[in-house]
């Protein structure tokens, strides 16, 4: 956190690298951001010396450790973080900037190809900190002390959390490399925790724990969930617990947040139950941040609860393209989210299916068709489809459907060992389904709504193939 605060102050711009992705993406992030200084933990030093010749723009290595702790490595002009700090200038005055100048960067793999830049302006992000640290929104006070459990490269930093907390004066507590239920809910306890915000997948964990140790959920009294729609018997189980559930959608390129559950009237004359089953919906639209539901042809649909259409965004924290991209992003000044929503006369927002190319899971996008267009190289396959499909731990899990050729077909054994190497773990298909043909549309497009309709329960009753 000091790193980010620090350079953001400066007038520089911070980012943070997902060490999930596969090293050639990794090296293409830090080449395409232009990175001058690398900050690196010291598990993850035999990785950047590995890719340490293609990191050309990178200036000065800094691992984050003291002189005493300090690895050993091949890595040129390193320092120790705190050798660094110590090269410091004290009297260092903090300058004075333009609103618009840039404040952070990150990237989302949500679309086809490589990573995708979002440049995050000083001006959004303080616009996005005070309506996120809102009454109708994350509630935050200074009497709060907040837990972000999500990883700093993703989407602002733990969803602007790091921003909102000290604005508000609200503890921070961050939770390391420990997410299990266990841990979790200890450091809840230890740091008298009362807002968290994480992914679904975390919490269903984290329910049962609460559940069994007969105690509670303690000092916790509000949880954000994003990512995925929390199940109604996660809601109730924390709302019962005395724990406030508050659904909310986003994504990278909304800085990231977009809609939150705010009461209203209507809702509060809704029956207990009634009220629960609601916030499986993404919410209303956050002040600052217009939304609509539009035709094809950019014209706005009926707000029926019914007439489903794409989800369109548009607000002073929306991007407007991608760095160093320039191919437009909006669309008369809106940004197409790739959802498909309805909307009710109360503004109530529910996402009924995607009409992008993506899959999330465990609150992390996967390209379907980065996916297809690897598998298309895969001897033995003639033709090919990845899904999104429910996945009872990951809410969502991509599943390749696959036709192999007449000669020599492939097997899933054969086409696993293809994508060794050529793919990060966690976008390996969990499953891989044969089928004599693929069912193409009129536009020439495969009918994956169909595919996901039927194989919507496969993950429930089969399971996968283990990647751990």
């Amino acid at each position: 956190m000091k790193i980010e605060y620090a350079v953001t102050g400066m007038g520089a711009v911070w980012h943070a690298i997902n060490p999930r992705l596969i090293p050639a993406q990794i090296s293409y992030i830090a080449g395409h951001a232009g990175d001058k200084v690398l900050f690196i933990e010291s598990a993850f030093v035999p990785m950047i010396e590995r890719l340490a010749g293609e990191l050309s723009t990178v200036r000065l290595f800094v691992l984050l450790a003291d002189g005493v702790s300090m690895p050993s490595t091949s890595l040129p002009n390193v320092r120790s973080y705190e050798g660094f700090l110590g090269e410091g200038d004290e009297d260092f005055a903090w300058p004075l900037f333009d609103e618009l100048s840039a404040s952070s960067l990150f990237y989302t793999s949500g679309t086809t190809g490589n990573p995708k830049g979002v440049l995050y302006s000083h001006r959004s992000d303080v616009l996005h900190c005070l309506s996120i640290a809102g009454a109708s929104s994350g509630a935050f006070t200074a009497l709060d002390t907040i837990l972000p459990m999500r990883p700093m490269f993703h989407a602002n930093g733990a969803w602007g959390f790091t921003h909102a907390a000290p604005m508000v004066g609200a503890k921070l507590v961050l939770p390391g490399p420990k997410m299990d239920a266990a841990s979790i809910a200890e450091l809840i306890e230890a740091e008298s925790v009362t807002v968290t915000g994480g992914v679904p997948v975390l919490y269903a964990r984290l329910l049962p724990h609460f559940e069994a140790a007969g105690r509670g959920a303690g000092s916790l009294k509000r949880i954000v969930v994003a990512g995925s729609a929390p199940a109604p018997s996660m809601i109730e189980g924390y709302e019962r617990m005395g724990v406030s559930v508050k659904h909310v959608w986003g994504m990278t390129e909304t800085s990231p947040t977009g809609t939150c559950p705010g009461p209203s009237r209507k809702t509060a004359r809704l029956s207990q139950d009634a009220q629960w089953r609601r916030k499986t919906g993404q919410g209303h639209p956050m002040y600052g941040v217009d939304v609509k539901i539009a035709d094809e042809n950019g014209n706005e649909m009926p707000r029926d609860g019914v007439s489903s259409g794409r989800f369109m965004v548009r607000g002073p924290w929306i991007a407007s393209g991608y760095f160093r991209d320039e191919k437009p992003l909006l669309e008369d000044g809106w940004f197409n989210t790739g959802d498909l929503a309805v909307m009710d006369e109360d503004s109530h927002i529910h996402l009924t299916d995607r009409a992008k190319d993506v899959i999330k899971s465990g609150g992390e996008w996967i390209s379907s068709i980065d996916i297809e267009n690897l598998v298309a190289g895969c001897p033995g396959v003639a033709d090919a489809a990845v899904i999104g499909i429910p996945h009872p731990q990951w809410e969502e899990r991509p599943l390749l459907v696959v036709v192999p050729t007449v000669t020599s077909p492939a097997s899933a054994k054969s086409i696993h060992a293809f994508f060794e190497g050529r793919i990060a773990k966690w976008w390996t298909p969990d499953d891989i389904v044969f089928v004599e043909a693929l069912v193409y549309g009129a536009t020439g497009k495969v009918q994956k709504m169909d595919l996901r309709r039927r194989y919507a329960e496969h993950y429930a009753t089969r399971g996968g193939i283990s990647l751990d």
